[in-house]
């Protein structure tokens, strides 16, 4: 069986990590109007009656995968992926961005392809590319990484923080193209190094399904689907963007409550291969999103016109519900039957 810890990310001491780096910063919140806490998808820092909110974020070791294909014309698009998904879960509007090139060595035509596929995810999340850095950094970086950071836009009194998220409340899954950008290093390791996968070989649980291709797939951007239901009239209680970590997002939104996902879709030939080639179904949905990438959390009475405007982009699901559960925690239905914890 192989975890993510031994494909070389332990999540525990990352988490661990993280909380060290925050501690000292958390006395920065101070120095400005922050409305919210570290540890949210989106910091939101307030101008008026209106707020600015910021993320930032990076392909991560998909990059990898992408030098393998020597194919680099969509990494472009899960940067800002990455960076404007978590935006909207704060109900902000994402509007500019700018991104971070760090180059081994300058290479004219990938700049080129990373350019084409940053234009393309800008096109997709309606926002501008307004500046950005390129280093070069030989003994740094190998080959090159990409990161980006992002602003949007939103009223005061529209932000949707996940304060309030009640018992009864219901969970409406949008579904992911697969990966995203998130357990590359796991998936690497179960492919490439466990069981001697190269990118040209097909999928064990798919014959149709190249693994190179299949692993290189875009990030969906939810900016349209998201944005045309902030405009409605539903009561949107939390939004959640399901990235590394799977689940557990949700946990980011609200303390006090917990939540029951006992209807998850069947998950895709991705996720099911990975599974089949030695990687645990606890660990599967401790690591990938499993075949949801983005989370609506609304009033029992706001399904119907939830998935009426949702399902014009995406397949949408009714995965589970909220529970008035004081230990925070998040239950999952796997798709072989058993129930776990995150």
């Amino acid at each position: 069986m192989v975890t993510y810890s031994e494909s070389g990310v332990d999540i525990s001491l990352e988490e661990n990590t993280v909380s060290k780096l925050i501690s000292k910063l958390n006395e920065t919140l101070s120095y400005r109007d922050i409305i919210t806490d570290s540890g949210h998808f989106a910091a939101l820092v307030k101008l008026g009656d209106k707020a600015i909110a910021m993320s930032t974020d990076g392909v991560g070791s998909k990059i990898i995968v992408a030098e393998m294909m020597e194919k680099y014309d969509t990494i472009g698009i899960d940067c800002i992926a990455m960076v404007v998904n978590d935006i909207l879960c704060v109900g902000a509007e994402p509007i500019a961005m700018v991104d971070y090139l760090a180059v081994e060595k300058p290479n004219p035509e990938i700049a080129e392809q990373i350019g084409e596929s940053l234009k393309e995810g800008c096109k997709q999340a309606k926002i501008a590319m307004v500046g950005g850095e390129t280093a070069s950094l030989p003994e740094i970086v190998k080959n090159f990484d990409l990161a980006g950071t992002g602003i949007g836009i939103v009223d005061v009194n529209n932000i949707i923080t996940g304060e309030n998220i009640a018992e009864g409340d219901v969970l409406i899954g949008i579904e992911s193209s697969g990966i995203h950008s998130n357990g590359l290093s796991l998936a690497r390791k179960v492919f490439f190094q466990e069981n001697n996968f190269n990118i040209d070989n097909k999928l064990p649980t798919d014959p149709n399904v190249q693994v190179g291709e299949e692993l290189l797939k875009p990030t969906i951007i939810y900016v349209k689907p998201i944005m045309e239901l902030l405009k409605t009239n539903v009561e949107i209680h939390g939004l959640a963007h399901i990235t590394g970590g799977g689940f557990k997002n949700l946990k980011r939104l609200k303390n006090g409550i917990s939540y029951d996902i006992n209807a998850l879709p069947e998950p895709k030939a991705i996720f099911k291969a990975i599974h089949s080639l030695g990687v645990p179904i606890n660990e599967m949905y401790h690591v990938f999103n499993m075949g949801i990438g983005f989370v609506v959390i609304v009033k029992a009475q706001d399904i119907e016109k939830t998935i009426n405007t949702l399902k014009k982009y995406n397949h949408v699901y009714i995965i589970g519900k909220v529970k008035d559960d004081s230990r925070n925690k998040v239950t999952i239905k796997t798709f072989k039957e058993n129930i776990i914890t995150l």
